[in-house]
């Protein structure tokens, strides 16, 4: 019999496979690789942009705190490792009303699993943070264990930590099919060749639902977009030491922000607000200036000091469920996990999801694994994402 010629392959090194490369990479005596279809640290996919929050008071809700928990872990690994800094732990803030769905999920968070935190006031809210404009019936939560943190280089680091273990990576090349061929094998076709191995992961973005028709079922493919401001006086205000990472909604706008990273703008970004496209290759990248415009004046309704007009703006393709519940998936008898799907709130997650599937790929499941992450659970979207 014709022996495979990988353990795993990985396909797709943006967030969640260079992690899962990454992962692979520390279990000895496995041969693995990992597919690219652009380079490593690229600006096309869902992780580009400067920063990514990371907080473990979870508006989503406390069931993923212990998930977040290890990705901490993880991330301080990958960090020690790296000797570079990958998660800047500047707390995140979570400003809103209490009686909302999202700040009752962050005091469920705090308190469930008894997180470090600060509950402010209104009044003590303003007087620690005024480059926040609230309202009178907000309240303020400080995540201690949240931050910033720094997604191309956590990447490029992970991908390196994998090669320097042994892992092969071959980047520039497009994989078109994924497929069982055997009962102990999957063969992965490229742009450039064909080869096999035991167990293949697929971890391709928003290019995930080209591979696997029951995810493009599943799944739309939507448009994170991200800007940047200018502060009106001195970037002192916004700088780590003073203005932690937040996450918030005002009226029926939503915002989330970092501090600066780059010495001259802040990050305040509406997360997804452009439609749905087709696919990834179908993106929106250049904004109506009319929206970005609006987009300016609601971020300075958030954060008067700041000029009320982005001074740059990225666009990231993502996969989104209509619940915002991940996919993560085992089939053809363990032969392939697929780990997509993340809804704009993945990154902070990139670490255990990686451990995650390692772990499912090579021994068949993971202590901290949901059975609600199978596709099988997410409903058929049957609007303008169904394909």
């Amino acid at each position: 019999m014709n022996i495979p010629d990988y353990d795993v392959a990985v396909i797709g090194l943006g967030t969640m496979g260079s992690m899962a490369l990454w992962r692979l990479s520390q279990r000895p005596g496995l041969s693995v690789i990992g597919v690219e279809q652009y380079g490593i640290g690229h600006p096309y996919g869902a992780f580009a942009g400067e920063s990514r929050l990371f907080r473990t008071a979870y508006h989503e809700g406390a069931s993923y705190v212990p998930m977040l928990l290890r990705a901490r872990e993880l991330w301080f690994e990958l960090e020690e490792r790296a000797g570079t800094p990958v998660l800047l732990p500047v707390g995140t803030l979570s400003i809103g009303r209490p009686d909302t769905a999202a700040m009752r999920n962050v005091l469920s968070s705090v308190t469930a699993h008894g997180l470090p935190h600060d509950v402010l006031t209104t009044a003590e809210a303003r007087e620690r943070y005024p480059q926040h404009a609230l309202d009178d019936d907000d309240i303020a939560v400080l995540d201690h264990l949240g931050g910033a943190l720094r997604p191309e280089r956590a990447v490029l680091e992970a991908v390196g930590a994998a090669v320097a273990t042994g892992a092969q990576v071959a980047s520039g090349e497009e994989v078109v099919d994924v497929s069982p061929v055997s009962t102990d094998r999957v063969r992965v076709e490229t742009s450039a060749r064909s080869f096999t191995a035991r167990r293949a992961i697929v971890t391709a973005g928003a290019w995930a639902s080209r591979l696997d028709p029951e995810i493009a079922a599943r799944t739309e493919v939507r448009s994170v977009l991200l800007t940047w401001f200018a502060p009106r006086a001195s970037l002192d205000a916004f700088a780590a030491a003073s203005f932690p990472t937040f996450i918030r909604d005002r009226g029926d706008v939503h915002f989330f922000g970092a501090p600066s990273v780059d010495g001259y703008t802040v990050k305040v970004s509406p997360g997804r607000i452009l439609p749905a496209a087709a696919g990834a290759d179908q993106l929106e990248w250049r904004p109506d200036p009319a929206l970005l415009s609006t987009i300016g004046r609601n971020a300075a309704w958030f954060l008067p000091d700041l000029h009320p007009e982005p001074v740059r703006y990225s666009v990231h393709p993502d996969l989104y469920t209509e619940t915002k519940v991940p996919i993560i998936d085992v089939t053809h008898d363990g032969r392939i996990v697929t780990a997509t799907a993340f809804s704009g709130h993945g990154f902070k997650f990139a670490p255990i999801i990686g451990e995650m599937a390692a772990a499912l790929a090579l021994d068949g499941g993971h202590a901290l694994y949901n059975p609600g992450f199978r596709a099988a659970a997410h409903p058929v979207l049957t609007g303008a994402g169904a394909r």
